[in-house]
């Protein structure tokens, strides 16, 4: 079973422990799950969506990529990650056209495994031992809003102090904090520069980054030439409304 917050707050007890989730949260539950759902504030609205056990095993079987992760995680506690409000906006979109299909084996997998590459993109391949704040952090370095407060925005979302979230992200994915919300800035900025016709300037400053040299220092580092270059290699035409 698959379950998100998309408005409020809910409780979600476990056989011995609960999970407080909140808006944006998605939970992993496993068939050996016992579980329930309590709502934790006014106008909460949860989705839970009912897979086949059978469809479940097979895509992990399919899949080298999720042992170990998600609905086949060893873990006591079922894994939790975190949507973005344009994420969860794309995930209620995807219930929906299933909900609206014929609901079989195919439209499961159409439903689940964008999900899934989108869960394991870049920086957000977290191990299956590493904390669960960590992949929670890291889920939500994506977000404009949390990446542009740099490591700071990274250890205030994980929600430790920051030495033991360097500690923790040295340890699990070999990279500080600071490089990994600049992995996910550069990606972002790489997105503006092929999709808009912004200036370096306006897209360094949204990206956290006012100082054009540093940001051009660390477009250079991820994409290896120039920001100006890689708009001029990438940049599809584009119509500007009348």
């Amino acid at each position: 079973m698959l379950v998100w917050v998309q408005n409020g707050a809910v409780r979600l007890h476990l056989a011995e422990s609960r999970i407080e989730m909140v808006e944006g949260d998605v939970v992993f539950l496993r068939a050996s799950d016992a579980h329930a759902l309590q709502a934790r504030a006014d106008e909460t609205l949860a989705v839970l969506l009912v897979f086949d056990p059978h469809l479940i095993d097979t895509l992990g079987q399919r899949h080298e990529a999720l042992a170990g992760r998600f609905f086949w995680s060893e873990e006591p506690t079922p894994v939790r990650v975190h949507r973005d409000i344009r994420q969860l906006a794309q995930m209620n979109q995807a219930a929906l056209r299933l909900d609206r299909s014929r609901r079989d084996g195919l439209e499961a997998e159409a439903f689940l495994l964008p999900l899934f590459a989108s869960l394991l993109d870049g920086a957000n391949l977290v191990p299956p031992d590493a904390p669960d704040w960590l992949a929670r952090a890291c889920a939500a370095a994506e977000d404009p809003r949390i990446f542009r407060e740099g490591a700071a925005g990274f250890a205030r979302v994980a929600g430790r102090a920051h030495p033991h979230v360097s500690r923790m992200a040295r340890k699990y994915l070999d990279k500080s904090p600071s490089e990994i919300v600049n992995a996910q800035r550069m990606a972002y900025a790489a997105k503006r520069l092929t999709g808009t016709l912004d200036s370096l300037a306006e897209i360094a400053a949204d990206c956290g980054i006012p100082n054009l040299s540093h940001f051009h220092k660390l477009f250079r580092q991820h994409h290896g030439i120039t920001p100006q270059r890689y708009r001029k290699a990438h940049q599809r035409d584009l119509i500007q409304p009348a």
